[in-house]
């Protein structure tokens, strides 16, 4: 039989930080480091001619931005449970 194992996100707590606040944080953390990344594969993409680096970037790009829209969407069901709670705001 096979088992598949969901992948974890992992991140420390700051004191005095619950765990929502903490994969909150965490969470906008990953948006800053894709968008990063994003602004960096656009500039390969726009610094090269090669047909085969073109494709390449343009599948990274697709990528990453699929990526930054589930953060997104984790971030926003997040803030609302924080906000919701009391505990941030």
């Amino acid at each position: 039989m096979v088992e598949t194992q969901r992948k974890k996100i992992f991140f420390f707590r700051r004191k005095g930080e619950n765990v929502r606040e903490g994969e909150l944080r965490a969470l906008k953390e990953g948006l800053d480091r894709t968008r990063v990344l994003i602004n960096q594969a656009y500039a390969g993409f726009n610094g090269t001619d090669d047909p085969d680096l073109i494709e390449s970037y343009v599948f990274e790009i697709n990528s990453l931005q699929a990526r930054y829209a589930y953060l997104l969407r984790r971030v926003k069901g997040l803030e609302g449970q924080v906000t919701g709670d009391g505990h941030a705001g």
